[in-house]
């Protein structure tokens, strides 16, 4: 695949036909992705391009608060497993900054007990990894649309 494309994703909706995974308008939106793995980062990068938020990337928890402390965000999508910083102390700094930010953690880590660790740093919503572009969406509207 070219360096610039990115693939097509769909979902299922309700009815059970195919249909392109955009149906949000989010441009007014900015979203910071915390993730160090490429992988991921060209997944949320194919999943939220056509959304036309603005996308702010960091790659540990360091970059996300000083990012955070510079920009508007809207929300937050924070892996957990990060260098320099975890995504556990990234958020409990952010939230002291402003308390009221939606931050969704997303981790590959699905033991037991790890989205109660999560809230407890102040998530307000845990994805685990793999994560299905529907409940991302579904997930990311339940935030921004209010």
């Amino acid at each position: 695949m070219p360096q610039n494309e990115y693939p097509k994703l769909y979902f299922m909706n309700n009815n059970g036909s195919l249909n392109e995974m955009l149906t949000q308008d989010w441009n007014d939106k900015v979203i910071l992705v915390v993730e160090d793995i490429d992988t991921n980062k060209i997944f949320f990068d194919a999943a939220l391009r056509k959304t036309k938020a603005k996308i702010l990337w960091a790659i540990d928890g360091k970059e996300a608060i000083e990012m955070f402390s510079k920009n508007k965000i809207d929300l937050v999508l924070m892996d957990l497993q990060l260098p320099i910083m975890d995504g556990y102390t990234a958020t409990k700094e952010i939230k002291k900054i402003n308390p009221d930010i939606p931050v969704i953690a997303q981790t590959a880590h699905v033991m037991s007990g790890e989205r109660e660790k999560c809230m407890e740093a102040g998530c307000d919503d845990y994805l685990a990894k793999p994560i299905r572009l529907q409940i991302l969406m579904d997930t990311l509207s339940r935030f921004l649309n209010k």
